[in-house]
């Protein structure tokens, strides 16, 4: 029972590793997109400046001034795709993360189911082996039984013959 609880200690333990590695790369990937999305609140600030500022006659805005505007914009949109690309891998790698689980999960299974299977087969061999040790204890004393017998055979053809051999003499005497 303890070889038991120290592999699902280890598996634990495992387990918790792999979850620590993964939470510290999802955790850098996600301070990436942080990182972005405050970039795009910036950009779309200046933006929303760039609306107001007004350079030309009469607080009319220049070509200029729409022109940056604009590439103020194209920036927002750029930084806007870097977010998605971000994003994507990070739902990539999240669901990475999962079938590793998964996959993690059921390797853990397997190995169980065949530590059960070997666990099942070596309870059946210790019947066994104790049935056999049992039929051979029985059959030692099937044998004692037999050597007791022959023993009182013996002694009882023995005594018999020593009665024998008086009887012949006490004959022999009276005669």
């Amino acid at each position: 029972m303890k070889k038991y609880s120290y592999l699902l200690l280890g598996v634990l333990l495992s387990f918790q590793g792999f979850a620590q590695q993964d939470t510290a790369a999802y955790a850098a990937q996600r301070l990436k997109i942080n990182g972005l999305l405050s970039e795009r609140s910036a950009r779309f600030g200046q933006y929303e400046e760039s609306l107001n500022q007004r350079t030309g006659i009469f607080g009319w805005q220049t070509k200029r001034d729409i022109k940056n505007s604009n590439e103020i914009l194209r920036q927002v949109v750029l930084t806007d795709n870097n977010i998605f690309k971000e994003l994507k891998i990070l739902m990539d790698y999240k669901d990475l993360q999962n079938q590793q689980k998964i996959a993690s999960s059921e390797n853990s299974q397997a190995r169980i189911e065949a530590y059960m299977v070997t666990i099942k087969k070596l309870q059946d061999q210790n019947a066994q082996l104790k049935e056999d040790l049992d039929k051979r204890n029985k059959g030692n004393l099937s044998n004692y039984i037999i050597v007791f017998l022959i023993l009182v055979m013996a002694g009882g053809f023995y005594f018999f013959y020593k009665k024998l051999q008086r009887y012949k003499r006490y004959e022999k005497s009276t005669v």
